[in-house]
Parts: C-alpha cells; sequence; structure tokens
C-alpha cells in the first residue's frame, strides 16, 4: 500500500494505537477467561435462534485451519501473530496521523496478540461465539477474531477512500 509523503513522516505517537490494542487484549482475555471458568467444554448456551455461547479450543488458525498438524503449527502460529505485531508497530510509528489506517492497525495486532496469549498459556485459542442457521454453524470466534476481521475491513475501506481521494 503507497501512502502519501507526508504520512510518512516519523514521530507521531504510538500511544492511542497501542492503547486500543490493549483494550482489545483485555477484553478478549476477560472474556475468555470468564467463559472458561462457566462453560463446560462443548456444551453450546443458546441465546438466540441464531447464537450460543460454546467453549471450544482451536490449535489451528481460522477456521480450524491446521489444528491437526501434529503441535508444530502452535509455534508458527505464534511466530506469525508477533511478527505481524512487530511490522504493525512499525507502520504505527510511521503513519502515526492516519487515523482510520492506524485503528485498523491497532485492531490487528490487538486481535493477533490476544491469540498469541492464548498458544503461548494454553497450547489452543479459546474460541466460544457460535452463529448458526439451523444445523450450520459459522467456525466459533472469540473477540481478537472479530477485531483482526473488523481490522482488515477497515483497511479495505481506508484504502479505498485511499484511491478515490487520489483520482
Amino acid at each position: 500500500m503507497a501512502r502519501s509523503v507526508s504520512s510518512k513522516s516519523a514521530g507521531g505517537s504510538l500511544a492511542p494505537w497501542v492503547g486500543i490494542a490493549l483494550i482489545v487484549i483485555l477484553f478478549d482475555q476477560l472474556t475468555k477467561i470468564a467463559v472458561s471458568k462457566v462453560f463446560e467444554y462443548g456444551r453450546p448456551h443458546e441465546l438466540t435462534s441464531f447464537f450460543n455461547l460454546i467453549l471450544v479450543w482451536n490449535r489451528g488458525a481460522a477456521f480450524s485451519f491446521l489444528a491437526m498438524a501434529g503441535g508444530w503449527q502452535r509455534w508458527a502460529f505464534t511466530a506469525l501473530g508477533v511478527i505481524a505485531a512487530v511490522v504493525i508497530c512499525y507502520l504505527l510509528k510511521r503513519h502515526a496521523t492516519q487515523r482510520l489506517f492506524c485503528t485498523a492497525l491497532a485492531l490487528i495486532a490487538g486481535g493477533a496478540l490476544g491469540n498469541v496469549i492464548d498458544r503461548l498459556m494454553y497450547g489452543h485459542v479459546i474460541d466460544f461465539l457460535d452463529f448458526h442457521v439451523g444445523a450450520w454453524h459459522w467456525p466459533a470466534f472469540n473477540l481478537a477474531d472479530s477485531a483482526i476481521t473488523v481490522g482488515a475491513i477497515l483497511l479495505v475501506l481506508d484504502e479505498l477512500r485511499r484511491v478515490r481521494g487520489a483520482r
């Protein structure tokens, strides 16, 4: 993604963006702790006709990708999350004045690190949000995953806005 010359000036404060990431991590970890303490593994708690809370563990990545890979994926996804956070910190520092771009990156960093914490502490990611239509269930996810998704959507919107402004 190319950015304008004026946005490349260093010296912007990381504080607001680190704050957003820390808030994501805090809420993510608190909800995972609460669900782990209150719910029995694999037992759904129906809240609406399309939404349950259910404690499940994901040893893989999104949609349980590589969940049965034998254990190496824990460390690979942990390293990937840490590398992503380091790259994001660099981008936040470089583009600290671009609010939408940095908000998106902060959400992604917070979500990635929230899941890294799970992998380091438990060897798996704790998921608990379960949306469904009839018998078809979307794979369970958590607040960290939600923050990553919202951040990715904001990145796309930021890029569309930037491209539209360049016309």
